[in-house]
Formats: structure tokens, C-alpha cells, sequence
């Protein structure tokens, strides 16, 4: 197969993912880095959109190896109060945040579907996009959840190889990896208009993780043809206990997955969080990735004011939303805060 006429067709294969992810063609970064930033300029224009991560909660009932806010660690823990994330929001869009990704850890006792619906709607009056970003739901509760006006939903399947699965989760309701790998297909079917996936760079071999990513992105698609899919790249961070990923993946590794997964799914949302560094954020700008969050904090609350509960990762892109912005203006493109208003949707 040649790479020019790979990048000559409008459609391509699994075949063609292959040859994307091959290891001699990481050695042409420069050319997908090219194709990539001129398909999403055709697609997205010279857009970036700006999202703030809430923290509702970080009680959780899993004992994942990897996690900060795993049930084996000794962490502050507390649950946001009606009050509390109504400050949070306040305090968010008072920075120019309107897309906010609502995220708990997984304790239903804590964080219901009811206590969601609450949250969502508080949000709904401060924000014009609200994704989620918890455990995984049957249909019904994602029906729910739309209805209350979320827009999206978030899940990693953390790693598609189904043993290291099994001993990175241990117990508890993340144990069952069905459950989790079908949750968003039921969120696409339940009438969400985004759903995201990814997995956590490091626990498995990227390039068989990413196979298995595309083949549950194709059935996110078959459920609901109309779901806008969305990619993340979350590399593994220092959290509680330490963990070390046993597959770690480069710079130029992330690159050529981002440069994969735009050209073989040109209309995707591809996000890149404060995981990252701002050098290697900044470099990306333009070349693939869509959108990105700015002045993160990982734990719940600590946008109204300082909070003692544990974070789930520390970050690494430290910068506020007015500089996040300011850095992607500086590259030529424009910071989008809203990018589209439900007055749009509506039928007369």
C-alpha cells in the first residue's frame, strides 16, 4: 500500500488503519502530521473548543490499580452538594467556560442517577453543553440523563486486553468488561448526541489497544449514525499508589495515533486534556485536535475555592482559560467557548 494514495481517498478500511499505525509509517509523521491538519481544517475550520472538567465526586467502589480515587486509597473523599455545584459552576463560567464535562467516581450510593439528573440540570442553567463522564448506564438511565440536558457522554474502556483488565480491576462493578464495553454503544442508542472514547496510554501496547478502539467506535456508529464520536488521549499521570504503566507511549507515539484516528474518522471530536504538557498541547494545535480543557482541577470542588478532597491525577498543563485561549489564538485559530445553541435544534 502507498501512503499518498491512502491519503488520496475519501473512505478507508481497517485495512488502512494497519498501514496508518504501522511502525514505518511513524517514520512519516511529517506527511500524516499534514494530512491531518488539512482534513480537520476541511471539517472543524480554525476552531479549538474550550471545556472545564467538573468534579462531583471522587467516592468510588473499585479498587483500580491505576486510579487515584481507587477504594484502596487513603484519600479525603466528599460529594458536591446542590450548593456546592451550583458555586462551581458559577465559578466556571465566570471564567468563560460554556461546555462543561461533569465527572464522578463510580459509587452509585454516592452519585446516583437521580443526584446526576440534579446535577445536570443545575449545570444546564449555566452552561450550553453538558457532557458526563461517570460509571457505565443501561439505556434507560442514558434516556434519563438526555432528557435532564446532557449532551455527551465519556467512557474509557481503560484497556481492551481483556487480561490486563481483569488484574487492573480486581472487583468491584468495573470488573465486568462487557458491561463497560457496551455502555456506549446504549448511550449512542439512547439518543446522545456525543459519545467519547479512549483508553488510558500505557497500560497495554498502544497499537493493539487502538484496533480495538476503532472496532467499538464502528459499533458506537452502527447503534446511532447521527452520535458525533469524540477520541481521548489520556496518558497515564502520577495518581495515589503510584502505579507505573507498563507500555509507556512517546510523544511521536500520541502523534501518529492523533494523525490516525482524524484521517480514519474525519469528523470526530479529538481531545487532548491538561494531562499534557503545553509544549506538546501547543504543538498539536492545528494539526488535529479539536478540543481541549484549560485550568483543570481533579478533584471535586476547587474552582469556587481551595478543596481538601484527594484529585484523581495531577495535572500538567497548568494554564488558566484566558491563557489557554490566548495560545491557541496565538497559533491562528480560534478558542470557541459555545459552538452551538439549543434554539438550533429546535423544530418551529
Amino acid at each position: 500500500m502507498d501512503l499518498n494514495s491512502l491519503l488520496a481517498r475519501e473512505t478507508r478500511t481497517a485495512s488502512d488503519l494497519e498501514y496508518l499505525i504501522a511502525p514505518e509509517t511513524g517514520s512519516r509523521l511529517e506527511v500524516l502530521a499534514k494530512a491531518s491538519a488539512d482534513l480537520t481544517l476541511r471539517r472543524f475550520g480554525r476552531t479549538v473548543t474550550l471545556y472545564a472538567p467538573l468534579y462531583l465526586s471522587n467516592y468510588c467502589v473499585n479498587p483500580c490499580a491505576y486510579c487515584g480515587f481507587s477504594v484502596r486509597q487513603k484519600i479525603a473523599r466528599a460529594t458536591l452538594t446542590p450548593a456546592e455545584i451550583s458555586s462551581e459552576a458559577r465559578s466556571l463560567r465566570a471564567r468563560g467556560f460554556s461546555h462543561v464535562l461533569l465527572l464522578t467516581g463510580e459509587d452509585r450510593r454516592q452519585a446516583s442517577v437521580a443526584y446526576l439528573e440534579a446535577a445536570i440540570a443545575l449545570c444546564r442553567e449555566h452552561f450550553a453543553h453538558v457532557s458526563i463522564e461517570v460509571y457505565p448506564m443501561t439505556r434507560d438511565e442514558y434516556v434519563r440523563l438526555v432528557a435532564a440536558g446532557a449532551s455527551a457522554v465519556t467512557l474509557y474502556q481503560e484497556t481492551y486486553d481483556r487480561e490486563l483488565y481483569a488484574r487492573v480491576h480486581p472487583g468491584g462493578p468495573k470488573a465486568d468488561y462487557a458491561a463497560r464495553y457496551h455502555a456506549p454503544i446504549e448511550a449512542a442508542a439512547a439518543g446522545m448526541r456525543g459519545v467519547g472514547l479512549g483508553f488510558l496510554l500505557g497500560l497495554a501496547p498502544w497499537r493493539e489497544e487502538i484496533r480495538a478502539l476503532y472496532k467499538q467506535a464502528v459499533e458506537v456508529q452502527k447503534a446511532s449514525w447521527q452520535t458525533r464520536l469524540a477520541f481521548s488521549f489520556p496518558r497515564l499521570r502520577p495518581a495515589a499508589g503510584g502505579y507505573e504503566p507498563g507500555h509507556p507511549v512517546s510523544d511521536a507515539e500520541l502523534a501518529q495515533m492523533i494523525f490516525s484516528l482524524r484521517l480514519m474518522f474525519p469528523d470526530a471530536e479529538l481531545v487532548l486534556s491538561t494531562r499534557e504538557s503545553s509544549r506538546l498541547r501547543d504543538g498539536f494545535l492545528g494539526l488535529g485536535v479539536t478540543r481541549m480543557s484549560a485550568g483543570s482541577v481533579t478533584t471535586p470542588g476547587g474552582y469556587h475555592e481551595k478543596s481538601a478532597a484527594g484529585e484523581q491525577f495531577a495535572i500538567h498543563d497548568a494554564r488558566g482559560p484566558a491563557e489557554m485561549a490566548a495560545a491557541i489564538a496565538a497559533r491562528g485559530l480560534d478558542p470557541v467557548w459555545k459552538d452551538w445553541s439549543e434554539a438550533m435544534t429546535e423544530v418551529p
